[in-house]
């Protein structure tokens, strides 16, 4: 089916207080986050081209040494192999990611790398 409404999307929490709801394509996939107070994505990077954009409440982004806080309305390039963490700020917040190509690693019957150190092709294990 084509068409989907984001409240029928399967949630999956992935972290302690990140849960995400998933759609994608053979070349793209949306993820929907819903970020509790207190949450946390941990430092990681991954081989994938993100964009993030924060639909509600305000998310701390780090890319690199870049820090900012985003609001509604507001959002980040994230390029692939780049070190990047959010974490909502004064109460939950909600965030809409794009990816590129399709993470395996990320659709919903395999989330056991996100928030942790993502090898990049070639990179000697930890």
């Amino acid at each position: 089916m084509n068409f989907f409404r984001v409240e029928d999307l399967e949630a999956t929490e992935v972290l302690p207080g990140i849960r995400l709801r998933s759609v994608s394509l053979e070349n793209l996939m949306m993820t929907f986050v819903e970020y509790r107070e207190g949450a946390e994505v941990p430092l990681h990077h991954h081989r994938y081209e993100q964009i993030t954009y924060v639909l509600e409440g305000f998310v701390e982004v780090c890319v690199g040494k870049d820090r900012r806080v985003l609001g509604p309305g507001e959002g980040v390039r994230i390029p692939a192999k780049t070190d990047h963490s959010s974490r909502p700020i004064e109460g939950p917040a909600r965030a809409l990611d794009a990816w590129t190509p399709v993470p395996k690693s990320l659709k919903l019957e395999d989330l056991a790398t996100l928030g942790q150190h993502v090898p990049i092709e070639g990179e000697q294990p930890r």
